[in-house]
This record gives C-alpha cells, sequence and structure tokens, in this order.
C-alpha cells in the first residue's frame, strides 16, 4: 500500500455507484489468497499418501504459508513502495498461479513445502495491497462498502470453496482443487489488468517507513487488538471439530461451519452498510457477538441444540472484523497506512499460526471444555481495548481519510 494523499488514479469513479467489476476482482483475489491457504486440511488424506509422509507432517503445508506471509509482509512492502500498485498485485497472483500449480504436481516433500511458502510470500504481498486497493477505487464516503465487497471472499472462500474443494479432491483427485487455483489465479489476473486502473507506488520510490508506523497514535492499539482477536477465532475454529464431538455432534462439522460461514457473508454486509459511521461499535459488536458465541459454547459445551445459534452468531460477529480491522489501522496510519497494514497482515498470521498452538495447548492440557473459557477471556481483552481506544484506533466519530 502507498500512502493515501499521494495516490493518484487514471480513472474517474461515480460518486453513486460502486465499480462492482473492479471490486469483484479484487474479492476474487482475496478469494483466491483464502482459500489456498486452507486447501490442504481438505485433501489431508490424499495429499499425505502422495508425498509419502504422514498426515500431522502435510499438515504443516498450512504452517509454511503462515511462516511465509508473517515472515515477508513488512520487508517486501517496504522495498516494494515505489512500485505500481496494479503490477505489484499482478506479481502476487502470479505467484499464486505457480504455488498451486508446483503443489499439484508435486511428488516431493520438500518441493511442496516450497511451494507452499512461495504462496504464503504471495499473500502477505497481495494482503497489503487489496484493501488500500479497494479503498482507493471510491470516494470517502463509499469506502467501508467497497473494502466489504473486496473482503467477502474470505468468508465465501471458508462457507463454500473450502467444501467444494474438498468435494472434488475426493471425487476426482487431491490435486484437482489446486490445479483449478492455478486455473481461477489465472482468469484473475486477465480481470484484473482489465479493469482495474492503476495506482501509483510512493512517489520517487524509497522504502517504506514501516516501523515508524507504530509511533502514530491509534495504530498500536488497532494491532494489539488484531492480535487477541485473530487468536480467539482461530483456536475456536481449528478446534471446532473435537469440541463438536463432545457435544454429540461429531460429523456435524460441515454443517456447523455452513451455518458460520453464510451468517459470516450477512456479517459483511452489515459493516459494509455501516462501517463509514459506526467502526467503533461495530467493532464493539462483533467482539460481544464472539463472546456471546464463547459463553454459550461454555455453558452448553454437552448441547447440541446450542451449538447451531452460537455458530450464528459466531459468523455475525466475525465476518466484518477483517474489513473493521484493515480499515481501522488505515485510517489510523494517515500517510503510513502502506506501513500499519503491512504490519497488520504480519501479526494477523502470527495470530494464527499462535493460535493452532495455544489452542492444542488447551485442548490437551485442560480438555475441549476449557476452549470455549480460553477464547472468552480473550474477547473480554479485545474489548477492553477497544474501548479504552475512544480517541486513536477506534475513535466514537471516524476520522475522514
Amino acid at each position: 500500500m502507498v500512502p493515501m494523499a499521494t495516490t493518484q488514479l487514471t480513472t474517474t469513479v461515480s460518486p453513486k455507484a460502486l465499480p462492482l467489476p473492479a471490486l469483484l476482482a479484487l474479492a476474487t483475489a482475496v478469494f483466491v489468497t483464502a482459500l489456498t491457504e486452507t486447501l490442504p486440511a481438505g485433501v489431508l488424506p490424499g495429499m499425505s499418501d502422495a508425498l509419502g509422509v504422514g498426515e500431522s507432517a502435510t499438515g504443516q503445508a498450512v504452517t509454511v504459508y503462515a511462516i511465509g506471509t508473517a515472515a515477508t509482509a513488512i520487508p517486501l512492502t517496504a522495498a516494494t513502495a515505489g512500485w505500481g500498485r496494479k503490477r505489484l498485485l499482478l506479481t502476487a497472483m502470479a505467484g499464486f498461479a505457480l504455488a498451486n500449480t508446483v503443489t499439484a504436481a508435486s511428488t516431493s516433500y520438500p518441493l511442496t513445502l516450497a511451494a507452499r511458502f512461495l504462496a504464503g510470500v504471495a499473500a502477505g504481498l497481495a494482503w497489503a495491497l487489496l484493501a488500500g486497493y479497494a479503498r482507493r477505487l471510491v470516494p470517502v464516503d463509499q469506502q467501508g462498502r467497497a473494502m466489504a465487497v473486496a473482503m467477502a471472499g474470505v468468508p465465501v472462500a471458508l462457507s463454500l470453496g473450502v467444501p467444494i474443494g474438498t468435494f472434488l479432491g475426493q471425487v476426482l483427485a487431491w490435486w484437482v482443487p489446486f490445479l483449478a487455483m492455478t486455473a481461477l489465479a489465472l482468469g484473475v489476473i486477465g480481470w484484473i489488468a482489465a479493469l482495474l486502473p492503476e495506482q501509483s507506488g510512493r512517489p520517487g520510490g524509497g522504502r517504506a517507513p514501516v516501523r515508524s508506523a507504530l509511533g502514530v497514535p491509534g495504530v498500536v492499539p488497532v494491532l494489539a487488538v488484531t492480535v487477541l482477536f485473530v487468536l480467539a477465532h482461530t483456536i475456536l475454529f481449528t478446534y471446532v471439530t473435537p469440541f463438536l464431538a463432545r457435544a454429540g455432534l461429531g460429523g456435524s462439522a460441515d454443517s456447523v461451519l455452513l451455518v458460520f460461514g453464510l451468517a459470516s457473508l450477512a456479517g459483511v454486509w452489515l459493516v459494509g452498510a455501516h462501517i463509514h459511521r459506526r467502526l467503533r461499535q461495530l467493532t464493539i459488536g462483533g467482539a460481544l457477538l464472539v463472546a456471546v458465541t464463547a459463553t454459550l459454547l461454555g455453558l452448553g459445551s454437552h448441547s447440541a441444540p446450542l451449538v447451531y445459534p452460537a455458530a450464528l452468531l459466531w459468523g455475525l460477529g466475525w465476518g466484518g472484523v477483517p474489513t473493521l480491522l484493515q480499515t481501522a489501522v488505515s485510517d489510523a496510519g494517515g500517510e503510513r497506512a502502506d506501513a500499519a497494514q503491512a504490519m497488520l497482515v504480519t501479526l494477523w498470521n502470527a495470530a494464527m499460526a499462535g493460535g493452532g498452538l495455544v489452542g492444542g495447548l488447551v485442548l490437551g492440557r485442560l480438555g475441549t471444555g476449557a476452549l470455549p473459557w480460553t477464547v472468552l477471556a480473550l474477547l473480554l481483552s479485545v474489548l477492553a481495548l477497544t474501548l479504552a481506544a475512544r480517541r486513536h484506533g477506534f475513535p466514537a466519530v471516524r476520522r475522514q481519510p
């Protein structure tokens, strides 16, 4: 991303209508990013057989992806600050096409991990661009809706993409979904090339002042909320299957996650409609809904009837969170929004990796019943930080970019 005040667009967008074709291209790019990350989990048995390693080793393909994103988002954002944003986004999508093709063709475990690391690098590059690109396609009063459209690719990937990819992997072959992702990435490259306007990088090139963004008031509170919120969500999402087994719904994870995914789409729509004036209230509301979800699951961990309403509240609360936090950090970062976004991407992925680790420790030592209470403790911290950041980070009156 680049400072908003210095970015120039080559096209003019009508203030009355969202540029949906361009925004849907970004949403599809987000879909490719999110589904590429999670796809190995849906085809784990076949992928393990092909690579000749155990399922736990194959599962590290997801971990390596997250490491690639977390390790490279900040340095790559700094190093490419002077690049045109469109060229950079096309490069990231080409990285996804290459990585998914190699993953589909590989029978070598080290080569597969290298391809997954490359996909993570492409993701770090893309995530640092996508939110800002969507914001700068539209006037200020439409930025929230534009970001909501672009970020809708995440819940669509989780609620529809993963089940479809898993089905294709089971019916055809484990590598078919990866080749399908290659085809989709190539299609997105053409879509972006044809419809997205160019956006300039930092004037004169130069490196983005990544560390200096930490000194901007409001950036640190948003980043802290991001780490805690993503950590809480990942703990619940990663270990939802063993938790459901305790509630007697061991074979219903797909239907529960479908409810979560559809509710997430509703959450995205709600945030898109109201983020321009109610970013603070929506962030607090999202944290409250996920906190209520954790409470319901904690009190009724053996009660199947409570699970589906809890999944509904979880999706409503979480669906718009990526849009809310990326908007908040861009608003807070101001002229250093590109650096702030890169830091958010890094910490987001670190929190995802940490969620798997912390959740595994809780599950192993305290059992599934402790998972919801761990999530609740984290969400209470999210609420406290958001409420405290009333002046900067999550202001009562949103600052105009």
